[in-house]
């Protein structure tokens, strides 16, 4: 059980900037930074959302570059890289979801250009500092204080256009950070109370925009939710399930957000039983005695994919998962051997119902 008697909390460092219609604010809050020639980056479904940002720059944009990619490809960083320095910026604004942000942390680890993000989905990367890159052996991750972003501007406004799929997988990938940092080794107090209180707010708000996405004020909710969320993974450490999902999309290219869905139940239904605080903590927050079962029913009810099968994974993946996550060193409530590693993953494969067993029973 993580004790909260003693503890370390070290605070992101970045400045955050919420509320609807702020996005109109982004030149004073590059210009607070001395940013004065700023690269636009986003993914190519995100290019005209681009466009906008560099209008609202006041003429500080020097260029747009829309090939942020899924797991941040090598070859996609280096082009990032090259065109930063070949336009001699001085910082970047980032304006999308994961693979924007984590384009721009990859331009930010080898440049040291400071950048501001501004989320569109509620992945929760930007206020990590962990940056991860794909390569042919697979996805790389590691952890420097130079991929924060020194601003990070929530605007729910330009959520609302997210489709309902995408809204619910990348919340409950939100949910993810948050629950594994109940568990975390290195969890504390203040990272706590910001994990339960972030899983709450979207539990609430997903099922409403299901109904409907245009709902402003459930759509704050949620990205409240996704910050508090993200700020727990940036002050704790990751643990099976995040290390379980980077291999899988580093391996197969799986949908990030959507391996997210289909993994929690199942690594919840195995750690939660070691750490009764975290099972109590989300129980409280979801409103449910059974947390794992909860979250994989409020998937299949809202429709999303609950298998890894449905994502693409060939059936022998699953050893080649199990391999890789025996050859990793990660702090877990209970200890992983290759056995239950090959039973979640299993489970998550062919979409069971995930196991559970009570805490004051395991």
């Amino acid at each position: 059980m993580t004790s909260h008697d003693t503890f370390t909390f070290q605070a992101a460092p970045t400045r955050v900037v919420f509320g609807a219609g702020r996005v109109q604010e982004l030149a004073e809050e590059t210009r607070r930074l001395g940013l004065r020639r700023i690269l636009v980056i986003a993914s190519r479904r995100r290019a005209a959302e681009a466009e906008t940002v560099a209008d609202l720059l006041d003429g500080a944009a020097v260029a747009i570059h829309a090939e942020g990619e899924m797991h941040v490809p090598s070859r996609v960083a280096q082009r990032a890289v090259s065109r930063a320095l070949d336009e001699r910026a001085d910082g970047c604004v980032a304006i999308g979801g994961g693979s924007a942000i984590g384009l721009a942390k990859a331009v930010a680890l080898s440049t040291s250009l400071p950048f501001v993000a501004v989320p569109t989905t509620y992945s929760g990367s930007e206020m990590t500092p962990i940056w991860g890159m794909t390569g042919s052996d697979g996805k790389v991750t590691g952890r420097d204080p130079r991929v924060l972003p020194r601003t990070v501007v929530y605007d729910p406004a330009l959520t609302t256009m997210l489709p309902a799929q995408v809204s619910v997988t990348s919340g409950l990938n939100a949910v993810a950070h948050a629950a594994e940092a109940l568990y975390a080794h290195d969890a504390s107090p203040v990272s706590s109370m910001m994990a339960v209180e972030g899983v709450r707010a979207l539990w609430q708000a997903l099922p409403e925009l299901v109904v409907d996405g245009a709902d402003l004020h459930h759509r704050t909710r949620a990205l409240y939710g996704a910050w508090l969320s993200g700020a727990c993974l940036g002050a704790t450490t990751m643990a099976l399930h995040h290390k379980l999902c980077h291999i899988l999309g580093g391996l197969f290219d799986l949908p990030h957000s959507e391996t997210h869905t289909v993994l929690l139940p199942h690594v919840l239904a195995y750690n939660l039983p070691a750490a009764p605080h975290a099972a109590l903590a989300l129980g409280d927050a979801l409103g449910t005695s059974d947390v794992p079962r909860t979250i994989f029913n409020m998937a299949e009810r809202l429709g999303v994919p609950t298998s890894l099968k449905q994502l693409g994974l060939p059936t022998g993946g699953v050893e080649m998962v199990v391999e890789r996550a025996m050859a990793l060193s990660v702090t877990h409530p209970r200890p992983v051997s290759a056995e239950a590693a090959r039973t979640i993953m299993h489970s998550a494969f062919v979409g069971a119902t995930p196991g559970w067993t009570s805490p004051a029973t395991a």
